[in-house]
């Protein structure tokens, strides 16, 4: 039972970060829309999948590529956040703060 929740859950987060995407208005609230689902979603999805195989080597090897997504991802989103900036996309002029400049 809690792998079928864990699997809702997974697949409703990447629901809300997809249409967080499609609808809001520049890269950078865009990216961050992207990086919370990719993460959230997928993290809840693979915890799920663990639950259902149990102890295994599998399991060990999908516990691996959680880890991987949970430190990588906000690294990889930080590093194109910072080159956007860099190369010189603004961000939409309803944006308070600037934390790059």
């Amino acid at each position: 039972m809690i792998e079928y929740i864990s699997f809702l859950a997974g697949c409703t987060v990447m629901v809300l970060g997809a249409v967080g995407v499609i609808r809001f208005p520049d890269v950078y609230t865009r990216l961050h829309a992207a990086t919370k689902c990719d993460t959230g979603g997928a993290i809840s999805i693979l915890v799920g999948v663990v639950v259902i195989l149990g102890m295994s080597m599998t399991s060990l090897k999908v516990m691996l590529v959680l880890f991987l997504i949970f430190f990588l991802n906000p690294v990889a989103s930080h590093a194109l956040a910072r080159a956007s900036h860099r190369y010189g996309i603004k961000p939409c002029e309803i944006t308070v703060v600037d934390m790059y400049e």
